[in-house]
């Protein structure tokens, strides 16, 4: 090993290739090991808090460092043997090396460091973190990029920071199913000498397979998505898949030509069977066409709109709004307990779905509306609809500034924060501080063996 730098008050820039003495002291928001040294903040995966390791310096920027493990010097008797033979290559998962009890403990300690930068709160009303009990098996969903290697068809992740793909056959926290439907639809692919499509050459035909279960239905549906509006021996393919996969509902095709990190492309068509299938969480019941978002864990999920039930604290009077409703699940679930719930969603098929969605589950005090609840809220407090509680899920961004500026001025009498982003998070309630007080904050385990973590916050 080279040279150590040892002295903490020595002035040492640190560079490319460097070699250094690391004790690891808590996790990042993206599941690596932080570190410091020379007070310079050293983000190394795969390492875990009291860990002592030398780490070789690959990234310097100004304000940190990243690293990866040489050698683990102290190891911590929470370390513990992946699940996975690819973990660490494909990027899905972030701490399936970490024993369950400490990866919950340290999504807590993310959401306290990101608390502490944004807000002056001396104490902080965490609630302990909802978990689960079979940390493994949960994803309801399966988005896996096809591509070739020595001549063979295989499907997987890209590798963190890459294009090289990593094939993964059994993904412990995927369904069983889903696993299922990935081998043997990559089998029939095969088979039919159908080639993966190459964004480059512009060449082949399938870029990504998306496979989706219903946990309380057990249907199952999939589908293509292809560089080309053709198939070549569609007809072949579509027995064979029906075939193969006992309770496929349909199998849907949707092309997407562009260059780009998205899976789906603007045009989708049913090549057999059901544009969509049937799932419910609870009472509330939801039909999902291939591009409808859905929660990824439906056992979380449940517990998770349980918490926001326990926020909104409905006694049958209040009117809520859900300002970011997606296909309508959290309005949905407010729905029995409210007088009346509106869903706001920028996206059109999403509206749509939500409406359907409350015929199917009988419910008939949700309306839902298109557009940006910023506009939405100002308009019907003028219309005398001034909302009693109101929702918001927004993506990891956080919520826009128009949006906390809507929510002041229609100052509803509770507040609740469904967040993905524990930073974007703090930066939000930070901003509405002087109007709210923050009463609790709710973690829930959504993604286990990953850095990610859901909170709900009652305002």
């Amino acid at each position: 090993m080279k040279k150590v730098h040892k002295k903490f008050g020595q002035s040492v820039e640190l560079h490319e290739g460097q070699e250094i003495l690391l004790t690891i002291k808590r996790i990042g928001i993206n599941g690596e090991g932080i570190g410091y040294y020379k007070k310079k903040v050293v983000f190394v995966p795969g390492s875990i808090p009291d860990e002592v390791v030398e780490v070789l310096i690959t990234k310097v920027e100004r304000g940190f460092a990243e690293g990866k493990i040489k050698k683990i010097k102290q190891r911590s008797p929470h370390r513990q043997d992946a699940l996975c033979n690819v973990y660490g290559m494909c990027g899905g998962c972030q701490l399936q090396h970490l024993a369950y009890s400490q990866q919950l403990q340290g999504k807590e300690e993310i959401i306290r460091d990101a608390f502490a930068k944004y807000t002056n709160l001396e104490n902080l009303p965490l609630r302990p973190i909802i978990g689960m009990d079979e940390p493994i098996s949960y994803r309801n969903k399966a988005q896996l990029q096809v591509g070739e290697r020595d001549g063979d068809i295989i499907a997987g992740l890209y590798a963190t920071d890459s294009h090289r793909l990593i094939e993964t056959k059994e993904c412990p926290v995927q369904h069983p199913h889903t696993n299922e439907m990935v081998r043997k639809t990559v089998q029939v692919l095969r088979e039919l000498k159908i080639s993966p499509y190459d964004e480059k050459k512009k060449t082949g035909v399938v870029r990504t397979i998306v496979a989706r279960v219903g946990f309380e239905t057990g249907e199952k549906q999939l589908t293509l998505v292809t560089g080309t509006d053709k198939i070549p021996r569609e007809k072949e393919l579509i027995t064979a898949l029906k075939t193969k996969i006992p309770g496929l509902k349909g199998i849907s095709q949707n092309v997407n030509r562009d260059k780009t990190s998205l899976v789906f492309g603007g045009k989708t068509r049913t090549l057999w069977g059901n544009e969509r299938i049937n799932e419910s969480l609870g009472s509330v019941k939801f039909t999902l066409s291939p591009r409808s978002f859905f929660q990824l864990n439906p056992i979380q999920t449940v517990k998770l709109y349980d918490t926001v039930k326990e926020a909104a604290a409905l006694t049958g009077k209040e009117r809520v709004v859900d300002a970011y409703c997606g296909v309508g699940t959290i309005a949905l679930w407010l729905a029995p307990d409210a007088r009346e719930v509106l869903g706001i969603e920028v996206t059109p098929e999403a509206v749509e779905d939500a409406k359907n969605n409350a015929t199917l589950s009988g419910i008939n005090n949700a309306r839902f509306f298109e557009g940006k609840a910023e506009d939405w809220l100002p308009r019907w407090v003028k219309e005398g609809l001034k909302p009693d509680v109101v929702v918001v899920d927004p993506p990891r961004t956080g919520c826009g500034k128009p949006l906390l500026d809507a929510v002041l001025k229609t100052k509803p009498a509770r507040f609740v924060y469904v967040s993905c982003n524990p930073s974007s998070l703090a930066r939000d309630v930070a901003y509405l501080g002087n109007r709210y007080r923050l009463e609790w904050i709710q973690p829930v385990d959504m993604f286990p063996q990953t850095g990610h973590v859901e909170c709900v916050v009652l305002m």
